[in-house]
């Protein structure tokens, strides 16, 4: 195989495996809290966000 082609599909495997494990990982996630949804932190802190501090607005 040539670079021309060993590249790209090494970059493509890459990719995939990456994100195979990230759905993997995020599957290990929601079956030990028992729970699918993507994250508790916005449903226990859902509220708007403070306002910013005196001089830091940018």
């Amino acid at each position: 195989m040539s670079n021309d082609t060993l590249i790209p599909l090494l970059a493509i495997f890459t990719i995939v495996a990456v994100a195979a494990f990230a759905i993997w990982q995020r599957g290990r996630v929601a079956k030990a809290k028992n729970d699918p949804e993507r994250s508790a932190f916005t449903k226990h802190h859902g509220e708007a966000p403070r306002a910013n501090r005196p001089g830091t607005e940018h």
